[in-house]
């Protein structure tokens, strides 16, 4: 099978061994380039094998499924409560990093990973429950309801997910976003785009940009005893103004990944807002290419001036 690697800095496609063993194969049929998936390609951080963890595909009999791409042990103090984005087996569970992930034409994977699809949304379009349920889970860590005047910070895809979530949830969201295309998204998905936030007293900024810059600015458009969610994947240090952060007494909630909240995971969660939500999918997808042309695609996921927002390799 055509599989994408990671050489030396490189995109790589080339032929693979078709995944065996006793888990679920599943056929790949659309895998998201992921912000992380470039850092990691730039930086030379080691992943097991095959990349990717924005994954959809189809079962053997055609049923179309989305990943939850962990696996983890069941067994630890986190995992029992439902956080199994923080189990102990590390980043090991996570496909794409330590397992063989989804920039692939099939991938097997533990059963409890399979996340049905609501009627009427395809494989080719089921990928965008990964990062949906990053921003499901990043809301309801804050407790983001309907009562809340909320601005995300950055107009990436996380971002544009984090809109999602937050107006499913019912909240009034503003968004602070940086080129046409996101802001175009935004409006799509029902936000009120704004230049800054700055003295905007709202209760929940997300912080999805990730930069010192746009942490200020959160903490700055947040009213007193607000909190500020820090929603972007951040491979730096974090820097908080203090001044703002002690001054305002604001509450600092961090979220990675997806976990579970009594019987209902946070995937499931996203799937429903993608079901229900039919311009999500039309916001947020930018560019799709075949797995043959998965260096282009690297390439022009880096383009958000040029529209980039999500691009999906199909195999």
């Amino acid at each position: 099978m055509l599989a994408v690697r990671f050489e030396d800095k490189q995109v790589v496609v080339g032929e693979a061994p078709t995944p065996s063993g006793d888990d679920v194969l599943v056929r790949v049929r659309g895998c998201g380039i992921c912000g992380s998936d470039v850092t990691i390609l730039d930086s030379g951080f080691p992943i097991f094998g095959i990349p990717g963890h924005e994954i959809a595909g189809e079962l053997e009999d055609g049923t179309p499924v989305a990943i939850e791409p962990i696996a983890p042990c069941g067994t630890c103090r986190y995992c029992r409560t439902g956080d199994t984005q923080v189990c102990t087996v590390g980043n090991s569970m996570i496909y794409g990093i330590g397992r063989d992930g989804g920039m692939a034409e099939a991938l097997r994977v533990a059963a409890r990973c399979l996340v049905p699809l609501p009627r009427g949304i395809d494989a080719r379009t089921g990928f965008l429950v990964e990062p949906l349920a990053v921003a499901v889970h990043g809301v309801r860590r804050a407790g983001i309801d309907g009562s809340q005047r909320v601005l995300v910070v950055g107009g990436g895809t996380i971002g544009l997910c984090a809109v999602a979530a937050a107006t499913s949830a019912g909240a009034e969201v503003g968004l602070v976003a940086r080129h046409p295309a996101q802001v175009a998204a935004g409006r799509q998905l029902g936000a009120e785009l704004v230049e800054s936030g700055a003295g905007g007293d709202y209760d929940v900024v997300l912080d999805c940009a990730g930069t010192a810059s746009a942490t200020a600015a959160s903490c700055e458009a947040l009213r007193p005893n607000g909190t500020l969610l820090m929603l972007a994947s951040s491979w730096d240090t974090i820097e908080l103004p203090g001044l703002a952060v002690a001054a305002k007494e604001l509450e600092i909630v961090v979220s990675t990944m997806y976990g579970r909240a009594g019987t209902l995971r946070d995937v499931d969660a996203a799937a429903g807002i993608l079901g229900a939500r039919e311009e999500v999918a039309d916001a947020l997808i930018s560019h799709r290419f075949p797995l043959a042309e998965a260096a282009k695609a690297f390439e022009v996921s880096r383009d958000r001036a040029g529209g980039a927002i999500k691009v999906v390799l199909e195999p």
